[in-house]
């Protein structure tokens, strides 16, 4: 009866560690947020979007409203094309806002939108054209070394 015991209790203890790998899998596949509510899509376009990645979440004031769907390229307008779903109980006006942020100083990359003040709403299919691209940590950098060499450049004359 005790070794029946103890089979039960290492079992268990088997079953518990199976899902919380689970756990930890869903989370790190950014899956774990999975919704069957009803969604509409809406397409930008960027000139750079960093490290942005599918199922990136879509936040406005700091609420996940939406993931990123699909990103492709478009070979004609050199740009990135980004598919956003978002939940149709979030309502957006037609001329909201899009720019790439970070979470951190080296965190993940999300979408922000900022609504804007038109009457008429975001439907599905529709595009958001005021965008801002992600901001490239290692550009900020040169961009900082440069001037600094050109001071001292100047400062040498």
């Amino acid at each position: 009866m005790q070794r029946k015991s103890l089979d039960l209790w290492v079992g268990l203890f088997v079953c518990l560690g199976a899902a919380a790998l689970l756990f930890l899998a869903m989370k790190a596949g950014n899956m774990s947020s999975l919704s069957f509510e009803k969604n509409y899509t809406v397409i930008t376009r960027f000139d750079n979007i960093g490290g942005l990645k599918p199922r990136a979440p879509v936040k406005s004031a700091g609420v996940v409203v939406g993931r990123v769907a699909n990103i492709t390229f478009d070979d004609k307008n050199y740009q990135a094309t980004v598919t956003l779903d978002i939940e149709s109980r979030y309502q957006f006006p037609k001329d909201t806002s899009a720019k790439i942020l970070t979470s951190g100083l080296l965190g993940e990359q999300y979408i922000g939108l900022e609504a804007g003040g038109d009457i008429a709403n975001l439907a599905a299919g529709d595009r958001i054209t005021m965008t801002q691209s992600a901001i490239v940590l290692e550009n900020l950098i040169s961009q900082f070394l440069f001037s600094k060499a050109a001071e001292g450049k100047e400062e040498q004359k």
